[in-house]
């Protein structure tokens, strides 16, 4: 099975400038997951993504833990488990509606003239 290779460059429509690391971990992720694709014989795209996803998860949640003071500021936004997924679900729906890939033509309610 053939897969195009979604290009780095071409993931997000959204801001122009992102801060320092940003676009790196994009293009490491994109590339990592094409390269997996490559490499396997019959490669399941699918569960090729929700691989990168679950180890961007964990690796999002490890960054997110607040510090030991309980009355930190800086950490109150994700001072629990549920603040942190409400962050990370927000932070998710955001990368979502800026893909390209977010709406196709091929999807179940869109529309047709």
């Amino acid at each position: 099975m053939s897969y195009d290779q979604l290009l780095p460059d071409e993931f997000f429509t959204g801001e122009d400038e992102y801060p320092e690391g940003f676009q790196e971990a994009i293009d490491a992720v994109i590339k990592g997951g094409n390269r997996l694709l490559e490499s396997n014989e019959e490669p399941d795209a699918w569960d090729v993504a929700s691989g990168l996803l679950a180890g961007a998860v964990h690796f999002w949640l490890f960054s997110r833990q607040p510090c030991a003071d309980p009355l930190c500021e800086t950490c109150a936004s994700v001072a629990t488990a549920e603040l942190r997924l409400g962050r990370l679900l927000e932070e998710v729906k955001q990368h979502c509606e800026e893909s390209e890939y977010f709406h196709t033509p091929l999807d179940r309610n869109a529309g047709s003239a």
